[in-house]
């Protein structure tokens, strides 16, 4: 066909309203290939079993929005993971798409190598770090897969950049006193909790913001002034631009394009 290579969006999903980050990064996708068919699908069966029967909406599984450009005609498509780091969700996406009715050239997550690493970091050091007695605390999902790495590796980069920024999960292997302890000794009197995720949905609400058990709660139960982002990285646009890349490079492998 004489259509680009068309690219997939793979993402979690959510139940919050997320399709206000999800257009925000469809519009940047379409400026920066321009010809190329932007598709979305999401990966988690919970999410889209959850819309379907509160909203009637059909979120629509990889290998289905595979099916479908197979029948179209096309024989390639850039598969471009959604997710921050590589654990559970993004090998089972990898999975579903490996043997579907179009070849597939995987795009990475957020976290991957060495140079997102380095770029993820300046992305979030340039998107404003507190100053003077004020510490910045990012909070991501959390895995129980290897890959949990990804966050005291992200951690220990923005360390050596200066900053008082700290990194926590919900679901990890350290607790979130051990977490706030770390922040009152770095002479913090004020905290900023900033969502590590794509989108802040409803963890931000309930685990990060939320009226009890929340990070909120407790800091604040710490002595800590807290204030809160509620964008979550998907609105930023150098963390966009990791996504771009890689998607640049996962078409670069696609032979004869």
């Amino acid at each position: 066909m004489s259509e680009k290579t068309p690219i997939v969006l793979a993402a979690f999903g959510t139940t919050s309203r997320a399709m206000d980050t999800y257009s925000h990064i469809d519009a940047a996708v379409k400026a920066a290939f321009p010809g190329h068919p932007v598709k979305w699908a999401y990966t988690s069966r919970m999410v889209r079993a959850h819309m379907k029967k509160h909203s009637n909406t059909n979120m629509r599984n990889p290998r289905l929005v595979l099916d479908e450009l197979g029948k179209g005609g096309h024989q390639w498509a850039v598969v471009q993971s959604m997710h921050l780091i590589c654990g559970h969700e993004f090998y089972r996406l990898v999975d579903e798409v490996r043997d579907g009715a179009v070849r597939t050239s995987i795009g990475l997550p957020l976290l991957a190598s060495p140079e997102d690493y380095e770029d993820t970091a300046a992305a979030i050091l340039q998107n404003g770090v507190p100053v003077n007695e004020t510490a910045a605390l990012l909070i991501g999902h959390g895995t129980d897969h290897p890959a949990w790495t990804a966050y005291p590796t992200l951690a220990r980069i923005l360390e050596a950049a200066g900053a008082n920024v700290h990194v926590a999960t919900i679901e990890g292997t350290s607790t979130m006193k051990e977490t706030i302890d770390d922040v009152l000794r770095s002479g913090a009197r004020s905290v900023r909790l900033v969502p590590l995720m794509l989108v802040a949905g409803v963890h931000l609400q309930e685990d990060i913001v939320g009226d009890e058990d929340s990070w909120r709660y407790a800091c604040e139960n710490a002595g800590l002034t807290v204030t809160f982002d509620t964008q979550g990285m998907g609105k930023h646009p150098s963390i966009i631009d990791i996504f771009i890349r890689h998607i640049r490079e996962a078409l670069e492998t696609i032979p004869d394009r």
